[in-house]
């Protein structure tokens, strides 16, 4: 191994390490400055050259994202969301009724929505409603963030991971869909089933309901522009319009406003998260120059990955390990020489994302409602998570497993 490809394997590691724990001890880097200094660091020693780093960055990955999180920013400032929420849980006059609002609500916005901007919106809804009916938040917590992973699973725009897998793969977004939407409908079946089970003496004591739900400002003409606008969109994505280009026009049109100030949009535009991406991008671009050779790509036949089953359990292992959209990059050199790279990117789709109920470490969007529930005075323990979290991803990864390997 020559030096430069030594010290790529370096930065590599690193770098995933850094990204995988979220900072570095004794500094202030978070995971979006890691990845960013792993790139340059890849650049500085030469493993790729910064003309080359650019074409590595997919930028129809980071325009997809950025596009969806200006409508989902839009949706959240206009009230739309909040107004959507309430309406549903409003007409929940039971607590199995309140679990099941919250889990099919929840999962059909992850669908079609980045799964993380839903949790940002549902889980204050759902601490509030369970605080005025005096019920114990956290089953319906832990409904909302798994139920926002497994719904999340049905599209490419449902989360950060199948975004990048549909730019790589190429898979049509009708294609992705038909293929796992029954994947994320059953899982969303599991979560009411295992938090019904697990919490039974929240929902065995009899209960008449009559939640209400703060719905704060709402501005019903920037809601009627985003509903349609989404429409639209939705179909567009299913006309087979490139889903980038799709989703900036979506997101640039509705700045067109004079009810909405520009930055209220653009606070709520994860940043940081873009420049991971970018960052990434180029640290896999460099140890894909200096690293790998013919006998890397054949160690991926020789271990198994054209197996479903295996490849769906060492991209499960490998999400838990460094987080879903790392392990979704390391991946990529090796799918493309499978024997069925459609169906390989599906199941590293499904897998990398389900896996993510693992514990309540192993997804941004269970992060995200852990904040939130303890900024409002209310625990979300890891044991509280993983009494749901185990048997629900083995569970439906299973089932996802074997839907893909019979299809």
């Amino acid at each position: 191994m020559t030096w430069t490809g030594a010290g790529a394997l370096f930065i590599l590691v690193a770098t995933y390490a850094g990204v995988a724990v979220g900072r570095i001890p004794g500094l202030r880097l978070d995971r979006a400055g890691i990845a960013l200094l792993g790139g340059a660091a890849m650049i500085a020693i030469g493993a790729i050259s910064i003309e080359d780093a650019y074409k590595a960055i997919n930028f129809d990955t980071i325009t997809l994202l950025l596009g969806m999180m200006i409508v989902v920013a839009h949706l959240k400032v206009s009230g739309a969301f909040r107004a959507l929420g309430g309406f549903a849980i409003e007409h929940a006059h039971a607590p199995l009724m309140l679990l099941v609002m919250v889990t099919l609500l929840t999962g059909v916005l992850s669908a079609f929505l980045v799964n993380d901007a839903i949790c940002l919106v549902m889980a204050p809804i759902v601490v509030h409603v369970t605080r005025v009916i005096n019920r114990n938040p956290v089953p319906y917590l832990i409904a909302t963030c798994t139920a926002s992973n497994c719904g999340s699973v049905a599209t490419i725009t449902g989360n950060p991971q199948n975004m990048v897998i549909g730019a790589l793969s190429g898979i049509s977004y009708p294609a992705f869909t038909l293929a796992l939407a029954p994947v994320a409908l059953f899982g969303l079946l599991c979560v009411i089933v295992i938090v019904r089970y697990v919490y039974r003496a929240e929902f065995s004591r009899p209960a008449e309901l009559s939640p209400e739900v703060y719905r704060g400002r709402m501005l019903p003409g920037q809601v009627l522009k985003a509903t349609v606008v989404c429409l639209l969109l939705a179909l567009a994505f299913f006309a087979g319009v490139p889903v980038a280009k799709a989703a900036l026009i979506a997101g640039a049109f509705l700045l067109v406003t004079r009810a909405i100030k520009p930055r209220r949009i653009y606070r709520e535009i994860d940043g940081p998260l873009l420049f991971m991406f970018a960052g990434l991008f180029v640290v896999v671009a460099g140890a894909e120059r200096t690293l790998l050779t013919p006998d890397m790509i054949a160690w991926a036949k020789d271990f198994g990955l054209d197996d479903v089953w295996r490849l769906s359990g060492f991209t499960a292992v490998l999400s838990n390990i460094m987080s879903n959209v790392p392990a979704v990059l390391a991946l990529r050199p090796f799918i493309p020489g499978l024997e069925n790279p459609e169906r390989a990117w599906l199941v590293v789709a499904m897998s990398s994302t389900l896996a993510g109920n693992f514990t309540l470490l192993g997804s941004v969007a269970n992060l995200i409602v852990a904040e939130q529930a303890k900024a409002a005075g209310k625990a979300l323990s890891f044991s509280a998570f993983f009494k749901v979290g185990l048997p629900l991803t083995l569970v439906t990864l299973l089932a996802g497993t074997a839907w893909l390997a019979l299809s």
